[in-house]
Parts: structure tokens; C-alpha cells; sequence
């Protein structure tokens, strides 16, 4: 990651969480992303639409190093969380990722109790020093991923035996556990019915409250629905970014409008 310079008053001014500059992804030789500068603010809610092999899960990958995972995969620029470079080799990825969590596609509960998938970790980072501890941090988890009421009186009972649309809250649950800054869902609603959809949309309004939301979608009704500010990628460059309204009722780019009308995409 190579240093760029940064107007921390402009940043602050303006809330922003997640700071990204001219940063480029490739796949051995397949340049994924190009050039992408943008800033995502706190407390908020910030969709990446954008065709199929677009760029805009590889970008959500970059902002908690997911993309490190894979060997073939280079990220160059320069991305900070609250001005801190996360590429700094100082930085553990293991620990950026307890602050930046991740809901992906699938549900995918640990094979574990309820209990156990949202307890995980804050075990590891060390977050309670006794049961009556954790057991509040995984009540408070739970609360927040809206499943309380559901399964309290089941917490010994495997994750991976509720519906799809609980698996997926218990994962939003297993995420927001360790007191993360910044929420990342990859499709979160891909695989879910209507009324298991409209669920996570609400809890995804109600989170905006504490964390930066970033949701990946391939829905523009999603978008429009769950997002105070919209990414537009197309063929891997990051076309428009702004307000959701504006982005869906008068984009500034032909690429934008022609994929929200439908002719692209």
C-alpha cells in the first residue's frame, strides 16, 4: 500500500468511517479493480450495485483483507478505517476483522449451538472474563440481530437447524458480537424468501444506528430501499457514487442510467 495524503479535517468533517483511494485489485492478470477512490460515512447505510463480475465484492473484500485469503489476489492504494491505514504491515488481520465484520451470501452458522456461533468470537478476542459476561454479550448480540424472542429458550439447539432467514440473523448476531465498527454483507438477502428478506432489511435500517453498514446487492429495489448512498461499478471501475435518490432518479453517468433502466447489466 503506498501512502497518500489525506485532509483529515475534510475526512472528519464529514463523518467519514472508511477512506479509500486509488486502489486496484488483480487476480493474477486480470485487473478486478481500477483506480477506486471513495468515502464512506458513519452511521449510514452505503450500497454497491453494479452487474456480475463488476468489482463490487472484491471491493468489499478489500476493506477487511479478505481478499488476503486468496493467493493469487494483489490489492495496491491505500485504505483507512478511521485514518488508519489497514494495509500498514503493523496491522493484524485477525483483529481488524473482530472491528470490521462480515455477513455473507449463504448463511453459513458455525456447526455449533446457537449459543456457541455468536459466543465464538468474543472468546477469542477475549472479550468477557466470566460466564455471566458472555452470556450478556451474546443476549445483547442476539437483541441486535432481532432473534432473540426466537431462540432464548433453544441457545443449546444447532444454528444450523433454523430457517434460512434465522441462519441469517444468527450470523448477523455472530458479527455484530464482537462490537465491530463497520458491518460488510456480501448479498445478505440472495438466498432468502420475501418475508426472510424484509426481515434482515429492517434489522440493516436498525443497525445503521451504531455501525457503517456496506451492503453488496444485486436488487436496485434493495438499494433503493435499504441505502442512504448508492456505488454504481461497471467493468470494474467505480462509475458513480452519491446519494441513493439522486444515483436512482438523475445519475450523471449514461453507464448508470443505462443499468438502472435496464439496458445494461
Amino acid at each position: 500500500m503506498r501512502d497518500t495524503e489525506f485532509s483529515e479535517s475534510h475526512v472528519n468533517a464529514r463523518n467519514v468511517k472508511i477512506a479509500a483511494r486509488d486502489v486496484q485489485v488483480y487476480y493474477g492478470d486480470n485487473h478486478a479493480l481500477k483506480d477506486v477512490s471513495v468515502e464512506i460515512e458513519d452511521k449510514m447505510v452505503t450500497a454497491f450495485i453494479g452487474p456480475s463480475g463488476c468489482g463490487k465484492s472484491t471491493f468489499l473484500r478489500c476493506i477487511n483483507r479478505m481478499n488476503d485469503t486468496i493467493d493469487v489476489c494483489r490489492v495496491f492504494g491505500d485504505i483507512r478505517i478511521d485514518g488508519e491505514d489497514i494495509y500498514d504491515p503493523a496491522v493484524d488481520p485477525v483483529q481488524l476483522r473482530a472491528k470490521v465484520g462480515m455477513v455473507f451470501q449463504k448463511p453459513n452458522p458455525f456447526p455449533k449451538s446457537i449459543y456457541d456461533n455468536v459466543a465464538y468470537g468474543p472468546r477469542i478476542h477475549g472479550m468477557a472474563r466470566n460466564k455471566a459476561e458472555l452470556d450478556q454479550i451474546v443476549e445483547n448480540a442476539l437483541r441486535r440481530g432481532a432473534i432473540w424472542n426466537e431462540v432464548k429458550d433453544r441457545l443449546n439447539a444447532p444454528g444450523t437447524g433454523l430457517s434460512g432467514g434465522q441462519q441469517q440473523r444468527l450470523c448477523i448476531a455472530r458479527a455484530v458480537a464482537t462490537e465491530p465498527e463497520v458491518l460488510l454483507m456480501d448479498e445478505p438477502c440472495s438466498a432468502l424468501d420475501p418475508i426472510a428478506t424484509a426481515q434482515i432489511e429492517e434489522l440493516i435500517d436498525e443497525l445503521r444506528q451504531n455501525y457503517s453498514v456496506v451492503i453488496v446487492t444485486h436488487s436496485m429495489q434493495q438499494a433503493a430501499r435499504v441505502s442512504q448512498k448508492t456505488a454504481f461499478f461497471h467493468l470494474g471501475n467505480l462509475v458513480e457514487f452519491g446519494e441513493t435518490d439522486k444515483i436512482f432518479t438523475s445519475p450523471e453517468d449514461p453507464r448508470t442510467e443505462s443499468y438502472i433502466t435496464g439496458r445494461i447489466g
